[in-house]
């Protein structure tokens, strides 16, 4: 699964589960409607600034949203990777 394809399922779900219209949430956003279809659908990728108005729409953290993705797009999302990257760029400049 590709990360645009599990953001827009992200999207689409917490969407639904407040009851908003995907028009509300584009209104709220000011994201067109076609283009937030689209993003909800994995069609599209989307910035960081419309991900956040999306996410302010929504009434969610941008972060969670992003780390949700995360975790749908590859089962288990370990941060710890991340860590251990960091720590051996950082030995290997020494």
């Amino acid at each position: 699964m590709l990360f645009k394809d599990a953001l827009g399922e992200v999207l689409r779900e917490l969407r639904t589960e407040q009851g908003l219209k995907l028009r509300v949430v584009s209104h709220k956003s000011k994201v067109a409607l076609g283009y937030l279809s689209e993003i909800e659908r994995g069609h599209k990728e989307v910035s960081s600034e419309l991900l956040d108005s999306i996410c302010g729409a929504l009434g969610v953290a941008t972060y969670q949203v992003i780390v949700e993705a995360g975790y749908r797009m590859n089962g288990n999302w370990d941060l710890s990777i991340l860590a251990d990257k960091e720590q051996l760029e950082m030995e290997g400049s020494k």
